[in-house]
């Protein structure tokens, strides 16, 4: 069996020369083992995958004469492997002061394909101009890094444009795959369903179109989906949520997604966060969302949604903190069982078109610390103490509701506590 040391810049204590020896952190700190160079190959692939990134100037005097010991360049991490260095982490982009940074001209080459180690590749605002570089994400070759890459990253690369290539999937050990603010166009590959090891998935500001294949929803052990801020469209499958148990977050929102809302969203009780604000969802607020008892954030604003806020057993969230569903549509009462949800701090039920009063429990939540109800039909007094006025001071607003009131003993005299109540009359 092979024997297998995992060793990197920071487990090295002392790293000698080629022939010598490393000491390094293991049970026997005495022990001290002999080593070999990196494989003169793949440091030749390594300089030229890198001098493809970073233009033809660039001759490798940074990373010489050993690309794994103590250099200037932060980006290049090594790992010890049977006797030799191995290039495991490949980062490419200006994150640090002395990374390496991308040319105007930056190409893949054929060369990155070589570094069959890589367990971690990543691009930061490495390719910026889709008028003068527009690059694509190459199409073939991503099989070569299949037993190996667990981390694939392009963040910020506005000059990298296409689609993503469905030979991607082939990386079966892929833990995380992020594409976030890139260029990038384009239905999204069914076959990202292969990837059944994926913690998180983020292909957020794009300009993605499309559906969202089904198969997604069969990621089991994704804690993480972040699609926002694409043109994806269409319906979310009714079971869509059902097997994604493990999601900590779901972010699909400032998407064009339509339909009702399936209930398999219910099944998420591990989720911290629910983002779906900004699209055309419609059809009413589902009652699966009391289930969701790990919440602490939920945006569901800025959808068609309609229908009224009575089906839901709002004081089964006793972990929510921010509730947003202002601009919605929504009717009928503001239903009491709102004031149990005790780590509430902020409130989102604007620009819609509740009536009744607001009942005086709200005021005791102890933690909210902003409530919006303005721009609805509220009727009748306003009844909380003054103490709730000089709490939440600007960040409670109630105009616009042409039948609500507020008796003029309960404002205190701040004009900057009252500013809530402009545009609120006297009963």
């Amino acid at each position: 069996m092979k024997n297998l040391i995992v060793m990197n810049k920071s487990s090295v204590l002392v790293f000698l020369l080629v022939g010598l020896f490393v000491l390094c952190e293991c049970e026997d700190e005495d022990q001290f083992l002999p080593v070999s160079p990196m494989v003169k190959k793949e440091q030749e692939a390594l300089y030229s995958a890198i001098q493809g990134f970073v233009g033809n100037s660039w001759n490798g005097s940074d990373l010489y004469p050993d690309p794994c010991g103590w250099t200037p360049i932060q980006g290049v991490y090594c790992d010890l492997l049977d006797g030799y260095w191995h290039v495991t982490v490949l980062n490419i982009g200006l994150v640090f002061d002395n990374s390496l940074q991308c040319s105007p001209n930056a190409k893949f080459t054929h060369h990155l394909f070589e570094l069959i180690h890589l367990r971690s590749l990543s691009f930061f605002h490495c390719f910026s101009s889709p008028r003068d570089n527009p690059i694509r994400i190459p199409s073939s070759n991503w099989e070569r890094l299949s037993n190996s890459l667990e981390s694939l990253e392009f963040r910020s690369n506005g000059g990298l444009i296409g689609t993503i290539p469905v030979s991607i999937s082939y990386l079966k050990k892929l833990r995380s795959l992020v594409l976030l603010e890139n260029g990038l166009i384009g239905d999204l590959p069914i076959e990202l369903g292969n990837l059944v090891n994926l913690k998180q998935l983020v292909l957020a500001g794009n300009k993605f179109t499309g559906q969202i294949p089904p198969s997604l929803g069969g990621l089991t052990e994704l804690l993480i989906m972040d699609l926002s801020r694409n043109s994806l469209t269409g319906t979310l499958m009714l079971t869509f949520g059902c097997n994604l148990t493990s999601l900590l977050k779901l972010d699909l929102s400032n998407n064009k997604l339509e339909g009702k809302i399936p209930e398999g969203i219910g099944r998420l009780k591990n989720a911290t966060l629910l983002d779906l604000g900004r699209n055309k969802f419609s059809g009413g607020l589902i009652q699966s969302f009391q289930q969701l008892v790990s919440l602490k954030e939920m945006v569901i604003s800025n959808n068609p949604l309609g229908g009224d806020l009575m089906g839901v057993e709002w004081g089964k969230l006793q972990n929510l903190e921010i509730l947003d569903l202002s601009s919605m549509g929504l009717t009928g009462l503001v239903p009491e069982s709102m004031a149990g949800m005790k780590k509430l701090r902020y409130l989102g039920l604007n620009d819609n078109s509740l009536t009744g009063n607001l009942s005086p429990k709200l005021a005791s939540l102890p933690c909210l610390n902003a409530l919006y109800v303005n721009d609805n039909n509220l009727t009748g007094k306003l009844e909380f103490a003054e103490g709730f006025y000089k709490k939440m001071g600007r960040k409670f607003r109630a105009w616009n509701n042409s039948n609500l009131c507020y008796q003029r003993e309960m404002i205190p005299s701040s004009s900057s506590s009252s500013h809530g109540l402009n545009g609120v009359k006297l009963c």
